[in-house]
């Protein structure tokens, strides 16, 4: 079955777009896998991923942020949207969707991207998610990025991108081949430069009074279900410091943390977004389809292994560290 277009709320009655994927016997309680993309990446780059996840048995549903292609308003220099809106709204009104599809409820699972990963903490229905596979999720603090290209991206993202998005009013990702024309809100919380998430929104245009900052962080303990975090060794963005750094806020939530080198399953090269093409339906999307179906690892997975039981916070990397990156 073709995906079908779908709009909803977000929990603030922004209108969000985009795709679902369900099978025919609406009767059948089965769980719904909600897929939060990447940074200002399209939700139509994961519909391959959604399909093959539906010919498994699954009903999926993958969106856009607001401000981001399906969901993009007519002029975004007036939309002033970040991560905190796309998690505690967006995220959170996927969510709801997801929760009550075709009258619900419904059993929810969660796919997701960089810092899709992240937005789940953001969303307070995140406490009825079953489980979680997320792939390179880490919220971009910048002394996390892989050390041998850490200037060159500290150039191209936390200095060419805002200086741009100061002269346009958004970042015109677009036409520079630069992932998709994102509000000027994630810019700035993408190069704010704490190592604590929380202290994005500490000074500035969108600052939180210290005690709303801390909720933010002390809610990420909604989230009970078991998390997989994949990370890859050519990911220069979700190394092994980045990766560990956001599972340690996901405080009651038993996490697993596989990271693999591309030669381990006879391929060249991943990085940080080639997960979803279809080239590795056989070889990676088995991982996350079996953790999504049993909530267990494959037997004998290629790569480095690391367990973290709820209220346990993971062993912290240096960010100067080299390890795994």
């Amino acid at each position: 079955m073709d995906a079908r277009p779908v709009s909803f709320p977000a929990a603030d009655g922004y209108p969000l777009h985009g795709f679902v994927w369900q099978h025919l016997d609406t009767a059948a309680r089965r769980p719904v896998v909600l897929i939060n993309p990447a940074t200002s990446v399209r939700c139509r780059y994961y519909h391959r991923f959604a399909a093959y996840l539906h010919a498994h048995g699954f009903d999926v549903l993958c969106y856009d942020y607001r401000g981001i292609g399906e969901s993009r308003p007519a002029r975004l220099e007036t939309l002033d949207a970040g991560w905190l809106e796309w998690g505690r709204l967006d995220c959170e009104g996927a969510l709801r969707h997801a929760l009550t599809l075709d009258g619900g409820p419904r059993p929810v699972q969660v796919v997701g991207h960089s810092v899709g990963g992240f937005l789940i903490g953001l969303a307070p229905s995140s406490a009825q998610v079953e489980r979680v596979f997320s792939m390179g999720a880490q919220y971009a603090h910048w002394r996390d990025y892989a050390p041998g290209r850490r200037l060159e991206l500290l150039f191209k993202w936390h200095l060419v991108m805002p200086a741009l998005t100061r002269l346009r009013g958004y970042f015109p990702g677009n036409s520079l081949g630069w992932l998709e024309d994102t509000p000027r809100g994630v810019v700035h919380d993408w190069t704010a430069r704490h190592p604590r998430f929380e202290d994005t929104w500490r000074r500035g245009p969108r600052r939180l009074p210290a005690a709303e900052r801390a909720a933010l962080a002390a809610g990420f303990g909604r989230l009970r279900g078991p998390t997989l975090a994949l990370s890859v060794s050519d990911d220069e963005f979700g190394t092994i410091p980045a990766i560990r750094r956001l599972l340690a806020y996901y405080t009651h939530s038993p996490r697993t943390h596989l990271h693999i080198h591309p030669s381990s399953i006879g391929e060249a090269a991943i990085g940080h977004f080639a997960f979803f093409h279809s080239r590795y339906s056989t070889n990676l999307w088995p991982l996350a389809l079996h953790w999504l179906q049993e909530g267990r690892l494959l037997p004998s997975p290629a790569g480095e292994l690391r367990q973290w039981p709820a209220e346990h916070p993971p062993i912290s990397v240096p960010a100067t560290s080299a390890a795994g990156c």
